[in-house]
């Protein structure tokens, strides 16, 4: 062999070596996604420092963390762009792309929103709620009050379980249905329908009003949500006595929603992960929810010396008949009627599972912790 064959051989070898190994590298390489990045500004219906916030945050982590850069959400506080009521409006014209909020903010536009987070109390929490929307044909007739009633350009998914929503703060204890009449109450959706049902007067403010309004005597009394928001924007300094348990909003879950147009222009994988991520913000949001609101209760109590207080059961049956007066009413929508009839076909089934199958939690809870629950 000549020195010049031998020197071709050789080249031809380290070619083929290099080739060999940069298929395999190939080969190696994560399947990353070259779809091009696209940020999202969404903005929530809350301020800043409400816990709320935190838990769009959640949702928004996942989100970004999942897309590896190439989807990014930008978090705006309520009010940036549009109201904190006004979101749906945002969202539906392209002014902001995307939205975290509850349904019961846009019911003046169809009452029906209200039954998807703040509807009658068929017996169902909010996770047996949350179950219905995903598995019992909720999220398919939320898409058609969206797209086929309202010709909304609005695509939403739903998180967070929310727990039973407290009857409120009050200057004085509720001892009965009847101190409810005359009373200026804040809440919103179709509780306010509810409320003044029950003789009430209805206001109806975001959550950062709210206390403003007490001290100017604008209400006397008021519900937002949880312990932990009520703390934050300081109801414990305008009233003493906190009301736990009602039927005005026992089920209520975050409406996470996107410009419809928007999120069908991004690749599928994309989609995906604002959807699946939702899934995944509900669990973290619910556990979040656990731990913090319990701290603050007793904050509220040990530190802020509120009087925390079981609401009486005459509220109870008092809101029971005055939603039934109103299911009546709203069933002559035949849409409407439509969504109850689903939710009590699912709760039927569903909670009496449920009720049947469960332990005696009050009893084990009164068991080991004696004299502490006093129902």
């Amino acid at each position: 062999m000549t020195a010049k064959s031998e020197k071709t051989k050789t080249t031809r070898r380290k070619f083929l070596l290099a080739a060999g190994a940069t298929g395999a590298a190939t080969i190696a390489m994560p399947q990353v996604s070259r779809a091009q990045t696209v940020t999202l500004k969404m903005q929530t219906s809350w301020p800043a420092t409400d816990i709320f916030t935190e838990m769009a945050n959640q949702y928004i982590t996942r989100v970004n963390e999942m897309a590896g850069g190439r989807l990014k959400i930008d978090l705006l506080h309520g009010g940036a762009v549009v109201h904190p009521f006004q979101v749906l409006d945002g969202v539906h014209g392209g002014q902001i792309d995307a939205a975290h909020t509850v349904t019961v903010y846009w019911y003046g536009k169809h009452k029906a929103a209200s039954l998807f987070g703040t509807g009658p109390v068929f017996g169902f929490n909010a996770n047996e709620g949350l179950g219905w929307i995903y598995a019992g044909g909720g999220k398919e007739l939320f898409e058609e009050l969206q797209v086929e009633i309202m010709k909304l350009n609005v695509k939403s998914f739903f998180a967070m379980p929310m727990p039973t929503q407290p009857l409120g703060w009050f200057k004085k204890p509720v001892t009965s249905a009847n101190d409810l009449k005359g009373l200026k109450y804040r809440t919103v959706g179709l509780a306010a329908d509810l409320f003044q049902a029950m003789g009430t007067s209805v206001a109806q403010l975001p959550g950062g009003e709210i206390v403003p309004a007490m001290e100017r005597g604008v209400i006397d009394a008021f519900e937002f949500n949880n312990p932990t928001s009520d703390r934050r924007f300081g109801a414990q300094n305008v009233a003493k006595n906190y009301m736990l348990g009602s039927h005005h909003q026992a089920t209520e879950y975050f409406e996470i929603m996107f410009n419809r147009t928007k999120f069908n222009s991004l690749p599928k994988e994309h989609q995906a992960i604002l959807q699946y991520a939702a899934e995944a913000a509900s669990s973290a949001n619910e556990w979040l929810g656990m731990n913090q609101y319990s701290k603050d209760l007793q904050e509220l109590m040990e530190k802020d010396k509120v009087s925390v207080i079981r609401t009486p059961q005459s509220v109870f049956d008092a809101q029971i008949k005055a939603w039934d007066g109103l299911i009546d009413t709203l069933g002559k929508d035949p849409f409407m009627k439509k969504v109850m009839d689903s939710q009590k076909a699912w709760v039927r089934r569903v909670v009496f599972y449920n009720m049947m199958n469960a332990t005696d939690y009050k009893g084990a809870y009164n068991h080991h912790f004696p004299g502490t629950m006093k129902l």
